[in-house]
């Protein structure tokens, strides 16, 4: 019988294990599903190390897109970064091909981030955070890579994840009017800070604390580069920084203590790497682009991945977010 044509396959963490085993010089290994998402992802399991084996989408990553994800982690782990890095096979190879049901996948093994996030950072951890961001951003900001990536501009932040939004607002036209206002004013803003003449690199675009790890000795690791492209590298500070941002319009501390966090942080990073005074104070704007871009994301592979929790409620949640933290921050 025929395979009936398939969107999203899963693949069996069981046969996954034994079948990397294999190909690499790993010893053996036993797999679980970690997450199901714009990328299946697994945890590979052997004696004494675990490995996180990643399953791409070729509706999200063409097999160009994921070589230059790992051509950039090589780079980034050659410079010394602290980062996750892929893991050649027997035969010296880094994609791993995997016929699936709707075709073929290609999967990559990369070392495992030990720890945890720090979702309420001490002030070591929010200094080694600045300077280890601030070195990856030195090696980025010069970074070649043999196949392009989708970059970050106004108008695959701000203009075309709006256009894409249209249709999901169709019940709530006063909140797309609303988004509309904060990518308009976001891009004028921006413009008005000259942000044609911010230092440009490889960005990560989700330097959120689920991203990096610290060890029981503080040691720390970032990860998962899948939305990696070049653009304005205050684009990275800014994700770190809506972390705190939100912190404190949420009420989970105060914004004081937000604010010293995260300059705890930025001392750190322009230590390593300078900023200038545009830069920072662009991150609020900047900002309104990170939520808008993400949520046209999540629009255009819900059915995929995340139907359990987008909806009108989710959209509505979105751009009251957006508003907060304008109306505390970009002042």
């Amino acid at each position: 019988m025929q395979i009936f044509p398939t969107q999203h396959s899963t693949l069996s963490a069981t046969a996954l294990g034994p079948h990397i085993s294999d190909l690499y010089n790993l010893g053996q290994l036993s797999g679980r599903l970690l997450l199901r998402g714009v990328s299946d992802t697994y945890v590979l399991t052997g004696t004494d190390k675990k490995y996180i084996l990643k399953i791409y989408r070729d509706v999200h990553r063409k097999k160009e897109e994921i070589l230059s994800e790992v051509e950039l982690l090589n780079q980034l782990r050659a410079g010394g970064a602290a980062v996750s890095y892929p893991l050649a096979d027997r035969q010296g190879q880094f994609l791993l091909p995997l016929q699936a049901a709707e075709g073929l996948r290609w999967g990559v093994v990369f070392t495992f981030a030990e720890g945890k996030p720090a979702m309420f950072p001490t002030a070591e951890q929010l200094a080694t955070t600045g300077r280890e961001m601030a070195k990856l951003h030195n090696i980025t900001s010069g970074v070649k890579l043999p196949y392009p990536r989708k970059g970050y501009d106004h108008d695959t932040i701000f203009r075309q994840p709006v256009t894409v939004l249209e249709p999901a607002f169709a019940e709530m036209p006063d909140e797309y009017r609303q988004l509309q206002e904060q990518a308009d004013k976001a891009i004028r803003q921006l413009d008005a800070l000259g942000i044609d003449q911010f230092p440009t690199g490889y960005i990560q675009y989700d330097f959120l604390p689920k991203n990096f790890h610290f060890d029981a000795q503080d040691q720390l690791t970032f990860f998962d580069f899948d939305f990696a492209g070049r653009g304005v590298i205050a684009n990275d500070l800014m994700t770190y920084w809506v972390h705190f941002a939100l912190h404190a319009v949420l009420g989970r501390q105060t914004k004081e203590k937000s604010d010293i966090d995260f300059q705890v942080f930025l001392d750190a990073y322009t230590a390593v790497r300078p900023l200038s005074d545009a830069e920072i104070k662009a991150l609020p704007w900047l900002h309104v682009g990170f939520w808008i871009f993400y949520m046209a994301f999540n629009y255009e592979h819900f059915d995929d991945f995340s139907s359990q929790y987008f909806n009108n409620g989710f959209l509505r949640e979105r751009v009251n977010i957006i508003k907060k933290i304008l109306d505390v921050y970009a002042v």
